[in-house]
């Protein structure tokens, strides 16, 4: 992609796919308690605190990007489909930063 083509609709995509996650991580967290039979106290000390169920927790919930991708695809808006993509992308390097560094 280039910068040059770089519209305010691209923008709106990567609010989209970066928000996304960020929101649905606490119902991530809630249903993983309940999945294991936790607390959401507990599970969410694990997420703030345990590098391991942190990957998979963030991870789970870029999922939901999904439903917004599939939505602008139907609705034919490339630029914010590819926002999502892109701020789906944007979780890579802390994903991989927590693996390896942490």
């Amino acid at each position: 992609m280039n910068l040059r083509n770089w519209s305010r609709e691209h923008f709106i995509g990567m609010a989209f796919g970066i928000l996304t996650p960020i929101v649905f991580i606490p119902l991530v967290v809630y249903l993983w308690a309940v999945w294991q039979d936790y607390t959401f106290e507990y599970m969410w000390r694990e997420f703030r605190y345990f590098p391991n169920p942190r990957i998979k927790m963030i991870t789970i919930s870029i999922i939901f990007n999904l439903f917004w991708f599939y939505r602008f695809l139907n609705k034919e808006k490339w630029q914010r489909a590819m926002g999502v993509i892109l701020g789906s992308l944007a979780f890579a390097p802390y994903i991989l930063y927590i693996k390896f560094f942490v």
